[in-house]
């Protein structure tokens, strides 16, 4: 996805393009979906052979999109061939195996709460990285919107949490996290590439650097069963997920930096909630609306443009 080019005539991708709170937003819905589907695949499909696969038809979807930018790039993917194995294997190969693999330890409201920090650990890694604090306004905004997630998640009930045993899908999840806030942050540092070049580089070679783990995996684990459920399930991780929503959150951190980008995380909670409503027949009650209200605001202060730029260096020009 990129910027359109001066005096390029208006259209609908070019728009979308540079609409980051919504590219954020889609992001944020198809990850809310994967996290469902993800936790259906478990005991049915192995981590490694999910997100090996799932990255794997990801690549060869976008591939024929890319190849042109791909062949254009190749000479700048080179000179920072450094930073583009590192954010391929932390934000595609390692984060997401290892969110499949705490799905298959770990309870859903866990896994949601715990993702819910992802914003502290993008702030971290921006301050350690890139020398860039949080506004008082984005703090403020996280919080506020931590807050309507965990009214969300509780049913209003704050006693809830005392009743939640943290166990080690849960140190998995925080591990993915950490990994997934360093390539937030890094990936303000790629080459200024076509935004097709970038994924396209990072999903193969993200899933090329989990070959030796699926290997291990085939061995000690039984091989996946394929059937419509296993495939239907895999077309959608690499469909939306991946493809769809990399896209979109590649460009809206361009956009607007990785903290200002960072509460969009909280949107996740709400979407799944709104896609349990929806697809399973749940009612919504008055906590629905009180969280969705209190997520929503905090979003919105949060990612505010600030009133001096410290959200990162400016864009990429793809």
């Amino acid at each position: 996805m990129s910027a359109s080019e001066p005096n390029a005539p208006a259209s609908p991708a070019n728009w979308i393009a540079n609409q980051p709170y919504l590219l954020l937003s889609i992001t944020a819905l198809c990850w809310a979906g994967n996290a469902i589907v993800g936790r259906l695949a478990a005991g049915h499909i192995a981590p490694v052979t999910l997100s090996f696969l799932r990255w794997s038809f990801a690549f060869l979807i976008i591939l024929p999109f890319a190849w042109k930018h791909l062949v254009r790039d190749w000479a700048a993917i080179r000179s920072r061939l450094g930073i583009m194995i590192v954010l391929s294997l932390t934000g595609v190969g390692a984060f997401n195996t290892l969110q499949y693999w705490a799905l298959e330890h770990t309870q859903a409201l866990n896994t949601l709460l715990l993702q819910s920090a992802g914003p502290l650990f993008i702030a971290s890694w921006s301050l350690v990285l890139l020398g860039i604090r949080l506004t008082v306004a984005q703090a403020a905004g996280i919080a506020v919107s931590l807050t309507g997630v965990l009214v969300i998640l509780l049913h209003g009930d704050l006693t809830t949490l005392k009743n939640i045993e943290f166990n080690r899908g849960d140190l998995i999840i925080v591990v993915a996290l950490v990994i997934f806030g360093l390539y937030s942050v890094l990936s303000l540092k790629r080459p200024a590439i076509h935004g097709l070049s970038f994924v396209a580089f990072t999903f193969g070679a993200g899933a090329a650097c989990l070959i030796p783990v699926l290997i291990w995996e085939l061995v000690s684990r039984p091989a996946m069963v394929i059937d419509r459920t296993n495939l239907l399930t895999l077309f959608y991780v690499a469909v939306f997920p991946s493809t769809v929503a990399y896209l979109c959150f590649n460009r809206g951190v361009q956009l607007i930096g990785a903290n200002r980008a960072a509460p969009f995380f909280h949107l996740m909670p709400v979407f799944g909630t709104a896609m349990s409503i929806v697809f399973l027949g749940e009612h919504p009650q008055a906590f629905h609306f009180i969280g969705f209200a209190l997520v929503l605001t905090g979003v919105f202060v949060a990612s505010r443009k600030p009133q001096t730029p410290n959200s990162g260096p400016p864009p990429a020009v793809t």
